[in-house]
């Protein structure tokens, strides 16, 4: 519990002391590593999302296999679920374009 403790706090200093921190826009204008940043970024998030769909696919596999006849309630389930997956990838590819000049 103490060392949850000690980790929310100095969480918590961190993103306060950002601001202290932060340059301007002028001195950091020709940053080269902004569009590594990105690709790195979206071929992550897309790695995972993959993942997590095809764990989300074989779970569903796996019920339908149990029980047949619950085909409707896990079909609706996946889909929903397989959307909220791809959705982030999507934010994130929404994000790399609003970021990247």
């Amino acid at each position: 519990m103490k060392t949850l403790q000690y980790l929310f706090m100095s969480l918590a200093v961190m993103l306060l002391a950002s601001p202290a921190f932060a340059q301007d826009a002028a001195a950091n204008a020709g940053s080269q590593w902004v569009p590594l940043a990105a690709g790195l970024g979206m071929a992550l998030a897309a790695g995972l999302c993959g993942l997590g769909q095809g764990r989300a696919t074989a779970s569903a596999a796996e019920a339908l296999a149990r029980n047949p006849g619950a085909r409707p309630g896990i079909f609706i389930f996946l889909i929903l679920g397989l959307a909220f997956i791809e959705s982030l990838a999507l934010f994130t590819f929404v994000i790399i374009f609003l970021k990247v000049k």
